[in-house]
């Protein structure tokens, strides 16, 4: 099927869109025909992302306030009268300096309703419980839950790591080693992945999808012996 028409006549919600990964997904579901409604904190990303691009509309929403949500849904289906798909994307990386133990019970309190409440990193295991629980509870309403697990892509988040680091381009070099295909991944295979998911992968529910290059197999640094390595580079 021919990209543009992929998801077309479709309303699909993306949260935390405005850069990175959740930009990638807009992207790619926009280029599917579908019609996007983006959401995130970051309004002026949000705006210049719905200036750029067809069919996508950008609404400032907190995943983490309830009425926010709320607002959200219905804001959609009041514009287009529909709701096919929701890519629950938005999340934040703890602080990349400190240990749990130096975490204090507020932080961590945020990072619960934030990474649980609207997804991502949270602890990536109960993300994926949650999946699966809702799969089932769904399921009789003819609806699918699945996940992403993205491993290294590289976007603004990671870019900002890094330069937080002694050594920039030491800890890109370790973040591209983890994977064996010698690279970090792209905001646009996210998108993929997430289009394939809500598209042609309609016999698939409850099911965590890697889109790692592999990290997880635990045999970057062997691979490397072999495949090329494509580091990225900060900009100046």
């Amino acid at each position: 099927m021919a990209t543009g028409t992929r998801y077309a006549g479709k309303v699909v919600v993306v949260t935390g869109g405005a850069r990175g990964i959740g930009a990638g997904i807009v992207r790619a579901f926009v280029d599917s025909g579908a019609q996007v409604v983006m959401c995130d904190k970051d309004e002026s990303g949000g705006r210049a992302l719905e200036r750029e691009l067809p069919r996508a509309v950008f609404i400032l929403c907190d995943v983490t306030q309830e009425d926010d949500v709320r607002n959200l849904v219905s804001e959609t289906i009041r514009r287009f009268g529909r709701l096919d798909c929701v890519v629950n994307n938005a999340g934040h990386h703890p602080p990349p300096e400190q240990w749990p133990e130096e975490t204090s019970t507020q932080e961590f309190r945020q990072l619960l309703e934030l990474n649980l409440l609207g997804t991502y990193t949270l602890t990536k295991g109960a993300v994926t419980a949650m999946t699966k629980a809702l799969a089932l509870d769904e399921s009789p309403y003819g609806v699918r839950v699945n996940c992403i697990s993205p491993g290294n892509i590289w976007t603004p988040l990671w870019e900002e790591l890094a330069a937080s680091t002694p050594d920039p381009r030491a800890t890109i070099l370790e973040g591209t080693l983890a994977q064996p295909l010698g690279r970090m991944g792209q905001p646009a295979e996210v998108g993929a992945a997430a289009v394939f998911l809500a598209s042609e992968a309609n016999f698939c529910t409850g099911i965590e999808l890697f889109v790692t290059g592999g990290a997880e197999l635990g045999y970057g640094r062997k691979a490397r012996r072999s495949t090329p390595v494509d580091v990225p580079d900060i900009p100046s």
